[in-house]
């Protein structure tokens, strides 16, 4: 039986085509000069970052809350978008072809009623429906019915209450704010502020979305509460807010507004200048409003800079436009700098260096920022993944940027010249290693972020207010370890975090990837983090890996994950081979040790294969994550450098004398 059973899945395999060494080095050849073409002449390399409706229909929503008008043509091209990404369901998905989503759906329709579509306009009347359908906008998420309240659309018992009162919280009390991760507390300060003074918008057009919910808002009883239900942390909170929600008028005024000036300073303290705060574009918005309902006039310099930096977020094109959530220009200079070392030559190389000699300057040395909380004898030394972001560098970040500097400093061809970065190294790994978590991960922005009662509290309905330790971070950190010479056997850190590793392995062989679409990403990153910590290539766990991968593999040679793979119980759900994707399998299966694999020869067939004539790949669909389940993200730069990474590798492993990868990633 068993013998048949192989035998079946022979054949079911996809089959193997042979691939010249020279057709991959075309191939190689062509991605290395339109990357090295997109570099900016500070050597820094940026691609756009898009996210789903939901940023474009906001900013739409946050001029028109103000009274104000964003430049011209620019609502026309963001309704040229929506328009265009609307889903043959009706509705908006947060990923490309992906299910109906409420909250976008929501935001989407009203922001393009906003900009002046006729409700009885066919893509209209279909988004309506659809919603209506569904139960309607009552049905939105938290953060969508807080926008609906500032509309005054939703009451505001619609809303979960969080009272500013929170500033004043001790440390040791079950919530507060350095229990719950960066991001969700640069959303919140601010939305703190807005729920107490439940400001109006100006909305001078006078646009409203009634006609989405089956039941009049004001007489709804009982608003959605979160998809995360635990007992019996759901029913605790779900008491303090019910119990809030009738006392909340009657809180001491003076104290108050104590509060809430203790939030404006703590905004302020962290505003970015115009990289905004937290770098991030719902954070920026709830700054501009929180001045604002504070007083602060539109010319006073701190709402002048905190809107330039959202209209930095715009992405305008002739016919169409969006606004991406944050940017990524640290991220993507230290991958496609990776990309080019791998790619080898004087021109990648002298781009790469250009690229790093970029990044070095932007290392974080004199701003302890919010980590420091958790570990306060720890000296700053890392990089954020925005131009400016100091409060908030980011541990994957910089154990990419520091294995691509140390690799650039070895490498033959930029030993001549090249900048001595041995000081930015090693004040990074002092950071990095600093940051270990007590279970011996790390997180992407802070150390024990892993309170989670607190993703049960019914603010965060999105499951995603904490920062917790992953296999993927953890995993970039074990590599950066590793390539800079560490072993089990003389660093603790990097002892526990392939023992963490090693752990959190699933059932099936993967491992689950909180920051990239998912079980590949994290399987990719793992399987690089053992290689270079020397686990041998034939224990147990990368058989199990490599096994799985290649169980995986499309018909057609690539590799693809749907987004759905992130359901309440995570499990592998097979997707439209990407390029991106593939690469990463194909990095895993290297760094494996299964470079000879058939299975490799197909993946690297489907890359050469699917190249385009730009000498990149054409990549619709969402490969990076947020927030699980809530948002994901589109890298435009995921399909340029990713996989001119895996086809250079396998050129220099079949070219080479050794089939074992050298470096961390």
């Amino acid at each position: 039986m068993r013998e048949a059973v192989s035998k079946i899945e022979a054949l079911q395999r996809p089959k193997t085509q042979d691939i010249s060494l020279e057709a991959v080095e075309r191939g190689i050849a062509q991605a290395t000069r339109a990357l090295t073409n997109l570099a900016h002449a500070d050597g820094h390399i940026c691609f756009e970052l898009e996210a789903d409706a939901t940023i474009p229909s906001e900013y739409v929503l946050f001029h028109q809350f103000r009274g104000t008008m964003p430049r011209a043509g620019l609502e026309a091209k963001i309704g040229n978008y929506l328009r265009r990404t609307q889903g043959p369901h009706g509705g908006w998905a947060l990923v490309h072809e992906g299910p109906f989503d409420m909250s976008a759906s929501v935001k989407a329709y009203f922001a393009l009623k906003m900009i002046g579509d006729d409700i009885e306009a066919p893509h209209m009347r279909r988004a309506r429906e659809a919603i209506l359908s569904r139960g309607g906008a009552a049905n939105a998420n938290v953060f969508t019915r807080f926008l609906l309240a500032l509309y005054g659309e939703v009451p505001w018992n619609a809303v979960p209450v969080m009272p500013v009162e929170v500033m004043f919280l001790p440390k040791w009390f079950p919530f507060h704010l350095d229990k719950v991760s960066y991001w969700a507390r640069c959303v919140m300060v601010p939305l703190f502020v807005l729920q107490a003074t439940k400001p109006r918008a100006k909305n001078p057009r006078g646009i409203g979305v009634q006609e989405l919910f089956v039941t009049p808002p004001n007489s709804v009883r009982s608003w959605p509460a979160s998809p995360h239900a635990t007992w019996p942390w759901t029913p605790i909170f779900g008491f303090i807010d019910r119990l809030l929600q009738l006392t909340e008028n009657y809180f001491p005024k003076g104290r108050r507004k104590r509060a809430m000036e203790k939030a404006r300073a703590w905004v302020s303290e962290r505003l970015n200048g115009e990289d905004g705060l937290g770098a991030i574009f719902p954070a920026m918005v709830n700054s501009v409003l929180m001045y604002e309902v504070m007083g602060y006039p539109p010319d006073h310099p701190q709402v002048r800079i905190a809107c330039d930096a959202i209209e930095k977020l715009v992405v305008e094109k002739p016919h169409e436009a969006y606004v991406q959530p944050c940017v990524s220009p640290v991220w993507d200079t230290a991958l496609a700098s990776h990309a080019l070392l791998e790619a080898g030559g004087g021109e990648a190389e002298a781009q790469a260096r250009d690229g790093l000699d970029w990044l070095k300057p932007r290392q974080i040395l004199d701003i302890k920022g919010d980590w420091a909380a958790a570990k306060p004898d720890v000296r700053p030394g890392g990089w954020a993944f925005q131009y400016g972001n100091a409060h908030y560098p980011d541990l994957d970040d910089t154990a990419v940027v520091v294995m691509a500097m140390d690799r650039a400093m070895r490498q033959h061809g930029l030993v001549a010249g090249m900048p001595d970065y041995k000081a930015s190294i090693a004040r990074a790994r002092e950071w990095v290693e600093g940051l270990q978590s007590k279970d011996g991960g790390w997180a992407a922005f802070d150390a024990d972020n892993n309170h989670m009662y607190l993703n049960h509290i019914p603010f965060s309905d999105h499951g995603a207010l904490l920062d917790p330790p992953t296999a993927d971070v953890t995993a970039r950190v074990v590599s950066m370890l590793s390539q800079l010479g560490e072993t089990r056997a003389t660093s603790r850190a990097l002892d526990r975090g392939v023992t963490y590793l090693l752990n959190d392995q699933e059932e099936d062989g993967s491992w689950y990837g909180r920051w990239g679409m998912n079980f590949i990403y994290g399987t990719w990153s793992v399987l690089c983090a053992l290689n270079a910590a020397g686990v041998d290539p034939q224990s147990p766990e990368i058989r199990k890996a490599s096994a799985w991968l290649i169980r995986i593999q499309n018909p057609d040679g690539g590799w693809g994950e749907d987004a759905s793979s992130y359901k309440i119980d995570p499990a592998f759900e097979p997707g439209s081979s990407t390029a991106s994707q593939t690469a990463w399998a194909l990095l895993a299966l290297m760094a494996a040790g299964d470079a000879d694999d058939p299975a490799v020869t197909r993946g690297i067939n489907f890359l050469t294969r699917t190249q385009g004539a730009d000498g990149f790949w054409n990549e619709e669909r969402y490969t990076a994550t947020g927030f699980p389940r809530v948002f994901y993200l589109r890298y435009h730069g995921y399909p340029k450098f990713f996989p001119l990474w895996a086809m250079a590798r396998y050129r220099n492993l079949k070219r080479g004398n050794s089939r074992q990868v050298q470096f961390g990633m």
